[in-house]
């Protein structure tokens, strides 16, 4: 039996994590350390010095004033130091590519990584016209946990997945898991500017890519795994 600690970036109450809850394998002893409000996009910030807020919400569930890569540190170090996972997601969203610099759920994973645990982010891309079909999620999640999780990561590495969005044009929804480099393309730079000031315009699905890597494995509509080495 596994001990498994689960966290995101979207929040303690996102329905991504209890997707994510759903999917871990039923032996295994399964706890929740998330932040205690939505923080998407928030990197590998830590809290640095000041007071973190540990409220338990119930049995092995725990809401964290700090960061994903926070929720990792409190985990490890100190609500469950003998913790055999790491799991981060299921992210509202693709982490994939340069966006894994930026992703609190992958950061989560990375301070992981980095304190000598296993690790995997998950996250889902959708079309944006589409609602997340998180039992879809949990189904493809479970098949990726089960080959991932049958051979830890070595010292270093961790895992980053994600999952497609579901084909519309009626086709089987079994897509396969397609181990593959991480893009190295930049997320869209169209831009406009007007009084107001600079935005971002382009769309997140013409983003450039290489060919075989996540970006193209996952918007082509298989679930991309990219072995991240740090060291």
């Amino acid at each position: 039996m596994a001990l498994i600690v689960l966290t995101n970036d979207d929040g303690i109450d996102a329905p991504g994590i209890r997707a994510l809850q759903a999917a871990v394998p039923k032996q295994d002893k399964c706890a929740i350390v998330a932040p205690d409000t939505h923080l998407s996009g928030c990197s590998h910030q830590l809290n640095r010095g000041g007071v973190i807020a540990i409220a338990q919400q119930a049995e092995d569930e725990y809401a964290i004033g700090g960061t994903p890569a926070d929720c990792s540190r409190v985990a490890i170090s100190h609500l469950y130091p003998a913790v055999d996972w790491i799991l981060s997601g299921i992210n509202a969203g693709g982490n994939m590519g340069a966006d894994t610099y930026v992703s609190g759920t992958v950061a989560a994973v990375r301070e992981a990584t980095l304190l000598r645990k296993s690790a995997i982010a998950i996250s889902q891309y959708r079309y944006r016209v589409h609602e997340y079909d998180w039992a879809r999620a949990t189904r493809l999640t479970a098949k990726v946990l089960a080959q991932l999780m049958a051979e830890p990561p070595k010292p270093g590495q961790f895992w980053n997945v994600n999952l497609p969005a579901a084909p519309v044009d009626g086709s089987a929804d079994d897509p396969e898991i397609v181990f593959c480099r991480r893009c190295t393309q930049p997320l869209p730079t169209e831009f406009e500017v007007d009084e107001k000031g600079f935005r971002y315009v382009g769309a997140y699905e013409n983003r450039p890519r290489d060919s075989g890597a996540d970006v193209d494995v996952c918007l082509g509509g298989s679930i991309s795994a990219v072995k991240i080495q740090m060291w």
